[in-house]
């Protein structure tokens, strides 16, 4: 559910032996975690999950810009712009990040990719920029307007409607300035375009969020392995983000303790795990950028029969959002079956506590939530290449909230979770 994957090091939960201070060849000093023997040795046997992972190909990156300049054409825009954050990645492969000077990425409906960066980091950039995919770089000086270079760009590559797409995750600042320096042009909203391409994954990107999926279970079962009464969460976090790193990636969770699993997106108050209580773990990882986000949620010792009660309905509510996933079928539908068997158990009814306070699941891809979303009033369809997270929630402020979290692709055939669900509140991984 987490949008922002949580890295919670714990260090000073483990002791001063988590950290040691080694030399390198040359006598100089370094910091070395995860030693050894700091870890629990479920964690320690972990071996990395690496070798099969198959980048996306520098073809696959050409047909979506191709997707993405048929769409413009539908949609009359002459070309659209990104910073080079997620969509920038997904047609080019290359990342920018975004800081107060301007740098992005035009792709027009004709032509050529064309850059614009400012002119001191100009080597930078080409050094990050792949060769298939253009070296037409425009630079401006710290003076200069890199709005202008946009506008120049999206003209010297022709110009049919007088429309320039910008794409959601652009600043307001450059927006509005490429509409000052772009007079005559019509500044409108790209995802048409960028949700028309990214939404729809293709067996490639399907394949590396399965393995997403994968590691985290495995990174979940080896650090479940480890809890104990009187765990801080912090330490159980660290060992989390260390079975992660030694299955050869960077990876963490929200983890929730006691009353605080019942506040979605948690709380900065430190909690100990305790006997009887109800532990909510929800994150993953990513592999080539492919987001997991899964979410389990068991109690540590015997659950009573309230918490096994509340948990039974929360697995009835996530297996009704699975069956009523349909191609063709909205999406609001999905989060309407989640929700009917939350309130016909007597839990609040339109988001109100006890119940159900969010949306019933979202998009995945190259971020943790993107298009489209499980929630009322959403008529998107349903269609094939669509990826999603299945993740109702039951909350009862001040007593314990309960959620299960697995993502989902739809096939040509329907729907297909990603990860082994939980069978029931002793059996989290299936």
């Amino acid at each position: 559910m987490s949008i922002n994957r949580r890295k919670f090091l714990g260090i000073s939960a483990l002791g001063s032996g988590a950290l040691a201070l080694t030399q390198d060849i040359f006598g100089r000093s370094r910091i070395q975690d995860d030693l050894e023997y700091d870890l629990p040795k479920v964690i320690r046997d972990l071996k990395p999950m690496v070798d099969d992972v198959v980048p996306i190909t520098v073809e696959e990156r050409k047909q979506r810009i191709a997707k993405a300049q048929q769409l413009m054409d539908q949609q009359k825009i002459d070309a659209i712009f990104m910073e080079g954050t997620a969509s920038s990645f997904y047609f080019t492969g290359m990342r920018w990040g975004q800081s107060e000077r301007t740098f992005g990425l035009v792709i027009p409906a004709s032509g050529a990719i064309a850059y614009v960066c400012p002119k001191f980091e100009e080597d930078r950039a080409r050094e990050l920029i792949k060769p298939d995919f253009g070296d037409d770089v425009r630079c401006w000086e710290e003076h200069e307007s890199p709005y202008a270079l946009i506008a120049g760009i999206v003209k010297d590559r022709g110009t049919k409607h007088k429309r320039i797409g910008i794409e959601e995750r652009v600043r307001f600042f450059i927006a509005d300035g490429i509409k000052k320096d772009a007079p005559g042009f019509e500044i409108v909203d790209a995802t048409p375009v960028t949700a028309g391409c990214r939404m729809y994954k293709s067996k490639a990107e399907i394949a590396l969020m399965q393995k997403a999926s994968d590691v985290t279970i495995e990174a979940y079962k080896a650090t479940f392995a480890t809890i104990r009464p009187g765990m801080p969460q912090a330490e159980f976090s660290s060992n989390l983000s260390a079975a992660f790193r030694k299955l050869g990636y960077s990876g963490g969770a929200l983890v929730l303790v006691g009353k605080y699993s019942a506040i979605p997106h948690g709380t900065i108050v430190p909690q100990t795990i305790k006997e009887g209580d109800v532990l909510l773990v929800d994150g993953g990882t990513s592999v080539e950028g492919y987001a997991s986000d899964i979410t389990r949620t068991i109690v540590v010792g015997k659950p009573t029969q309230r918490q096994t009660e509340v948990w039974n309905f929360e697995k009835r509510a996530q297996d009704a959002a699975f069956a009523a996933i349909k191609i063709g079928a909205t999406c609001e539908s999905v989060d309407a079956a989640a929700r009917a068997v939350i309130e016909n158990a007597g839990f609040g009814k339109n988001y109100k506590l006890p119940g159900l306070p969010h949306r019933t699941g979202h998009g995945i891809g190259l971020e943790g939530h993107e298009w489209t979303n499980f929630v009322r009033g959403n008529k998107t369809l349903i269609a094939p290449g669509m990826c999603f997270s299945d993740e109702p929630t039951i909350a009862i402020p001040g007593e314990f909230g309960i959620r299960l979290e697995d993502c989902l692709y739809i096939g040509e055939d329907g729907p297909h979770f990603f990860s082994k669900l939980s069978k029931s509140i002793e059996a989290p991984f299936g």
